[in-house]
């Protein structure tokens, strides 16, 4: 890529609300959908959205990118706010600063992830509250109102649309991700997409309980590449991208299925770059490696050996276990980056070397960047409009309608409970 070709994707392919949080900035932050759509031009790819629970992993996940000449979103979810020290609100600066520091020049995606609307009475909240995560500089958004049934999720998602600015990558959810429970059907997701339509809405991405679990996947095998490839089959008149929850812990060559045989162009990371930067043992996949009731740490990878003892003390101070570690992120980051410049380097370069195995060898992602920058120059434009264009019609789906039509599916949501992590 020539600097002349970066420059001129700078100058147009930043949306408003990135160059007025960073007028100066050589970052070229862009909307989802340019990332979306430069996996979808390369074919059989999906890119990392790497989930920047601590700024170690943002760091380790844009160098990754940058080696592999890769596309890549950088994400956070709504209730992570509560235990990391990166948020919706301030993410994207945390992205800039380190894509300027460190001289990335692929084009980022800042993805507000799971954006929750678990009962109807949260809908007001969003949309007074998705707003403010534009202005802070996201330029993504997953509308997640999977919690309710599927006429009040399309309900929600509509009623916030006016939220959401129209050249910001969109993705809806169909199915809490559940693992085995409650698995996501074509009728649903098909439902989902086609009231969307109806009101001139097509999200760049889906979400689906496809088997997988958020967390560590403890066998490798959650995730069903046929159901995948059935649903995104369906929707394929919507033009609606699959979007990988729970990628972590599966395995490598079931990866590679999901980018060779389905529609998904993005795959969430998050507990395996959380450990792996902390020096956790791992399998190849990111599956920590437990020593009795414990994870074992690699003595001089990571962290400092007496930092992460600090940490299992209050962890076991606190009754964290499993995947409450994530908790740790918010009250240690600090003590992190007040390590030897040598440590620091370390926990991003361990990210770094997974996420660059994950973007060249697993995902097909290589070289997606200069897609991403052709795009931005042939639309001339941060803003690259819907894949489909309004079809349905939106007599057929008002809300008395979507409520009869959503009575009359056979749908199995699987059993209750809280399945966030």
């Amino acid at each position: 890529m020539s600097q002349d070709t970066f420059k001129k994707a700078l100058a147009v392919g930043r949306p408003p609300n990135v160059v007025q949080n960073f007028p100066n900035s050589q970052a070229l932050i862009v909307s989802g959908k340019v990332i979306d759509r430069a996996m979808i031009e390369k074919g059989q790819a999906m890119t990392i959205a790497a989930n920047g629970r601590n700024i170690f992993i943002i760091e380790g996940a844009l160098k990754a990118a940058q080696r592999a000449n890769a596309a890549i979103i950088i994400e956070i979810a709504r209730s992570e706010a509560t235990y990391c020290p990166t948020t919706l609100w301030n993410i994207a600066r945390r992205v800039d600063y380190l894509c300027n520091k460190l001289g990335i020049t692929v084009p980022v995606a800042v993805h507000a992830d799971h954006y929750f609307m678990k009962k109807w009475d949260d809908v007001a909240v969003a949309k007074a509250e998705i707003p403010s995560l534009f202005d802070s500089g996201v330029t993504s958004i997953a509308i997640d109102a999977s919690h309710m049934t599927d006429d009040l999720n399309l309900l929600a998602n509509l009623e916030v649309s006016s939220s959401i600015p129209s050249w910001a990558g969109y993705e809806t959810e169909i199915g809490e991700i559940k693992g085995a429970f409650g698995l996501s059907t074509p009728v649903e997701a098909k439902f989902l997409c086609q009231g969307l339509n109806a009101h001139g809405m097509c999200p760049d991405w889906i979400a689906l309980n496809n088997g997988t679990t958020h967390g560590i996947e403890a066998s490798g095998t959650g995730i069903q590449v046929g159901l995948t490839a059935e649903v995104h089959d369906a929707l394929a008149p919507y033009g609606t991208s699959g979007a990988q929850h729970g990628t972590s812990g599966n395995d490598s060559e079931r990866l590679k299925e999901i980018a060779a045989q389905t529609q998904t162009t993005k795959a969430n990371v998050a507990t395996a770059l959380q450990m792996i930067s902390w020096g956790v043992k791992v399998n190849e996949f990111g599956n920590a490696i437990m020593e009795g009731d414990r994870f074992a740490k690699v003595p001089g990878e990571g962290l400092d050996d007496a930092l992460w003892e600090e940490m299992v003390a209050y962890a076991d101070k606190a009754g964290f276990s499993g995947g409450d570690y994530k908790k740790l992120n918010l009250p240690f980051e600090r003590r992190w980056q007040g390590q030897s410049l040598d440590i620091r380097n370390r926990m991003a370069r361990a990210v770094e070397d997974f996420v660059h195995y994950l973007l060249v060898d697993v995902f097909n992602a290589a070289d997606t960047a200069p897609i991403a920058y052709d795009i931005i120059l042939k639309n001339n434009s941060y803003d690259l409009g819907p894949k489909v264009v309004q079809f349905e019609n939106p007599a057929e789906w008002t809300e008395d309608k979507i409520k009869a039509k959503a009575a009359a599916m056979d749908t199995d949501k699987g059993p209750a409970g809280d399945f966030d992590d």
